[in-house]
């Protein structure tokens, strides 16, 4: 049943062919390999100490067919890891992207403001992305800088809207420049084979879809992929044995923040409208504590923050956390559980629990 479509890196990684395609002289990165995931790679400062955070090319068009004129170097990744200055992303699902996007703000606070006295006594906080505003106010801290509304998309909620997410994932991913990204990363003379952006709106189009951009047609793409349908059986496990571990992710605290189900207000699309949202997850920002930090910040998030999961599709995937560290489902829970996390109580709960249950609340995951 996994990978599915839209959830995970697939089984054999494609990063791991492009080095030497079409003539490429590129060597593959030691955090590359054909059977993990896809990654990014971010440096977390730069050579003189300051923050850089940005996303670096693992691969060059140096000495490709067609771009013979082109020497631009691959970065060192060797020493950058050498001197714990490379952090990792793999991309985040886009199960259900349209829906998550059309849940009000208005949804996400109120949520967010539910059960304060069980969140406090176990140390659970969580706040929503913005943009550093002329809006924002004293204590906050919660609205995007231009139009006061709650950035959710992307590992730290940085991005607003899927139309956003789709323009930087073409330009820091793949280097593909766009209507919203117009400039090039790597303006290297004699590396510019392209006088306008990789993909553009074009409105000499003779055909309605030949008018959109590949960041349009991938963002409603994304807007109307599907939610994942729950599975009432995973392999080795009973009904029985999934409710149960249903009912443990409540009475353990994990639904604290993995909130089950949320709602979508008005929307143009009537598939999208009124819709219940059975994400698993705030949406919101916490901290995760020094175990999962990155080092990166990213509007409002610092580097211990992370938008909390959607679990919805888990079983679909292979790959966990925002690094894609691991496979195994404990590993993923117990990595929770670090200095400062305001997950560690809950993890806590959850390494208490009988083996039979800690594999029913795994069973229910791996429903989702």
């Amino acid at each position: 049943m996994w990978p599915g479509l839209g959830g995970s890196s697939p089984a054999v990684n494609p990063q791991f062919e492009f080095a030497n395609k079409d003539g490429g002289t590129d060597v593959v990165p030691s955090f590359i390999t054909a059977d993990g995931p896809v990654r990014e790679a971010r440096f977390i400062k730069n050579h003189d100490g300051t923050a850089d955070g940005g996303v670096h090319a693992l691969f060059t068009i140096t000495g490709r067919e067609g771009a013979e004129t082109c020497k631009i170097e691959q970065p060192d990744f060797a020493t950058e890891l050498a001197n714990r200055n490379v952090i990792f992303r793999i991309p985040t699902p886009v199960f259900g992207a349209g829906l998550i996007e059309m849940i009000p703000d208005s949804a996400l606070l109120a949520n967010q403001a539910a059960n304060a006295t069980a969140k406090s006594s176990l140390g659970i906080r969580g706040r929503a992305n913005f943009q550093v505003a002329g809006r924002a106010v004293t204590a906050q801290m919660n609205h995007n800088g231009n139009d006061g509304t709650i950035s959710r998309f992307g590992w730290k909620a940085q991005n607003k809207s899927l139309l956003i997410f789709s323009g930087e994932a073409y330009n820091v991913e793949m280097g593909i420049t766009n209507d919203l990204f117009q400039t090039e990363r790597e303006e290297t003379e004699g590396c510019q084979y392209a006088d306008i952006p990789n993909s553009f709106t074009d409105m000499t189009a003779t055909t309605p879809s030949g008018v959109l951009s590949a960041i349009e047609k991938f963002s409603f793409f994304m807007r109307m992929m599907a939610p994942p349908a729950p599975s009432l059986e995973v392999p080795g496990a009973t009904p029985a044995s999934i409710a149960a571990g249903k009912n443990l992710f409540t009475t353990t605290g994990c639904a604290f923040c993995h909130t089950p189900s949320l709602k979508t207000g008005s929307a143009r699309m009537t598939a999208l409208a009124y819709k219940d949202v059975n994400l698993y997850s705030d949406l919101l920002l916490h901290d995760m504590g020094v175990g999962l930090s990155d080092g990166v910040s990213q509007g409002e998030a610092g580097p211990r923050e992370f938008r909390t999961a959607p679990l919805w599709g888990l079983g679909q995937r292979i790959f966990f956390l925002h690094d894609g560290r691991t496979s195994d489902l404990i590993v993923a829970v117990r990595a929770h559980q670090s200095n400062g996390s305001e997950a560690s109580t809950v993890v806590t709960r959850f390494n208490k629990l009988t083996e039979t249950q800690k594999q029913q609340l795994l069973n229910f995951l791996r429903s989702l």
